[in-house]
């Protein structure tokens, strides 16, 4: 399985490269994109401009392109808001058309209105259908496939029988697939999200808020009821969350669950990270790194979670699971 992650500018793509990254992704908002439609109307979901999210001119781009062809790690072009206005598919064609003229070929996009445009126009590229787009089971996948995805990128809420399920059920047996493994796990579903990740105000995902019962006499959902019993009596603290946040994995973690991944069929890992420290991301993908290396060694389950948990944690799992 091949390591995916996040780039938020082009000077920490020498620092991921080093530390045993296969590919990155990153956004592309120019200039004139933001003097048009601000951060309001966003290219992708990281609708933020003041700090190193996003590569914001063509000229860093171009340098992009340069160090890829030196170094021989993929980058991968991220356009997955979940739609756009009409009006603006166009100046996205135009941007996309560009990129492939300097040597950019893969994107993550998200609409397939934008994917249909593109063909419609002649725009060849391969596509990596964002798990913004989410792809839920096996009859999705199937709908999916018409429109010439290269690789799937599987949402955060899929579990690893899902992500087996449509990867064997699949007539087309070229096509990748990939699943969130680190970071930024968030208890929404990406496609059903219309926050705004934006400079002003907190993400929603990440607001305090208190769980409670409408009418605690109500009995109609019992397994809710258990569970929400049980994270009462957990004494949760979102202070506890912030402090354990410098852990690996302390907002997303799915390191255990790599070798049934494997055995679903999941061909790359991603390691969200735009924006986030590059000493963080450095740090990730080199234990991603570590903990694929103990999988080759180790077959059984149990063997590789236990010298994997000893060698990475220290006895300091978040407990923040993706799967």
């Amino acid at each position: 399985m091949k390591i995916v992650a996040g780039l938020g500018c082009i000077d920490d793509y020498l620092t991921l490269v080093k530390a045993g990254v296969d590919e990155v992704f990153c956004g592309y908002v120019p200039y004139e994109w933001n003097k048009k439609y601000g951060s309001l109307f966003p290219l992708n979901r990281r609708e933020v401009l003041y700090y190193n999210v996003q590569i914001n001119s063509f000229e860093d781009m171009k340098i992009l392109k340069k160090m890829m062809d030196r170094y021989k790690v993929p980058v991968n072009i991220t356009f997955n808001y979940l739609y756009y206005l009409e009006e603006q598919y166009e100046m996205i064609a135009k941007m996309i058309k560009a990129l492939i003229d300097i040597g950019f070929y893969e994107f993550i996009i998200a609409d397939l209105a934008l994917i249909l445009y593109l063909k419609e126009n002649g725009i060849k590229c391969s596509i990596h259908l964002s798990g913004e787009c989410v792809e839920l089971n096996r009859l999705s996948v199937d709908f999916f496939n018409k429109f010439d995805i290269s690789r799937y990128i599987f949402h955060r809420k899929n579990s690893i029988e899902d992500m087996k399920a449509c990867i064997e059920d699949n007539k087309d047996k070229n096509i990748e697939y990939e699943a969130f493994i680190l970071n930024e796990r968030c208890h929404y579903t990406g496609a059903f999200c219309n926050s705004l990740h934006c400079d002003e105000m907190i993400h929603l995902c990440k607001m305090p808020y208190k769980l409670t019962k409408e009418n605690k006499f109500a009995n109609n959902f019992k397994e809710v009821d258990q569970k929400l019993e049980a994270y009462m009596e957990s004494d949760y603290d979102i202070v506890d969350e912030m402090e354990d946040s410098d852990v690996l994995g302390g907002t997303g973690c799915g390191l255990c669950s790599l070798q049934k991944m494997k055995i679903a069929g999941v061909t790359h890992l991603k390691v969200v990270g735009r924006g986030n420290s590059v000493d963080n991301m450095k740090r990730d993908v080199e234990d991603l790194r570590k903990a694929l290396s103990i999988l080759e060694d180790l077959e059984e389950c149990e063997a590789f979670e236990e010298k994997m948990k000893d060698k990475l944690f220290c006895n300091k799992c978040s407990g923040s699971c993706y799967y």
